[in-house]
């Protein structure tokens, strides 16, 4: 498995979408997947907002996972 990065998760949900439009994957497969990634997008930007409020430095694994 791949680590999860910005990038990586962009492309499989481009890869999702493509299969979906393409008859390779059923809609609830891709609705699940639709779903985790926004998850781990809200998480993410949980952790970004608490930084700010809190006046501490954006976390190394946020900061990771957007630039790689």
């Amino acid at each position: 498995m791949t680590e999860l990065t910005a990038t990586n998760l962009k492309a499989a949900l481009w890869d999702t979408l493509n299969s979906l439009k393409a008859g390779n994957m059923q809609p609830a497969e891709g609705d699940a997947i639709a779903s985790q990634a926004r998850e781990i997008l809200r998480t993410t930007n949980t952790q970004l907002k608490i930084s700010q409020q809190s006046k501490r430095p954006v976390p190394a694994d946020v900061i990771g996972f957007s630039e790689k």
